[in-house]
């Protein structure tokens, strides 16, 4: 199983961008987004695991970003609007089976993208 995340680049604050998890292989109960600012600590953005409830997202981002997948591509995204700096940060997404109260815990998800990178500038 591989996933590979792309779509990250610079972008001014108030614009939007749009990533992409490409995956290859079997499919998982949840997947999500994660991402890492320099310094700080990987940080939950967004799941969805339809059979957990549905879609969740971190509060810094909710009302912002939208998280989705096309299971025919086995493709899932993460539609980004009105950035801000504060969003700077790699981006990974990744796959699991977690339980419910894990779907927000990096340790609920076995697979992971390598990474993208997304610059806020003010």
């Amino acid at each position: 199983v591989q996933l590979q995340a792309s779509g990250g680049g610079l972008v001014q604050a108030g614009n939007s961008l749009r990533l992409t998890c490409a995956a290859s292989g079997r499919t998982f109960r949840s997947y999500g987004w994660f991402r890492q600012a320099p310094g700080k600590a990987r940080e939950f953005v967004a799941a969805l695991c339809p059979s957990c409830g549905g879609k969740y997202y971190g509060d810094s981002v909710k009302g912002r970003f939208t998280i989705s997948r096309d299971n025919a591509k086995n493709t899932l995204y993460l539609e980004m609007n009105s950035l801000n700096p504060e969003d700077t940060a790699v981006y990974y997404c990744a796959a699991g089976n977690p339980i419910v109260s894990y779907v927000r815990a990096s340790e609920g998800y076995s697979t992971w993208g390598q990474g993208t990178l997304v610059t806020v500038s003010s």
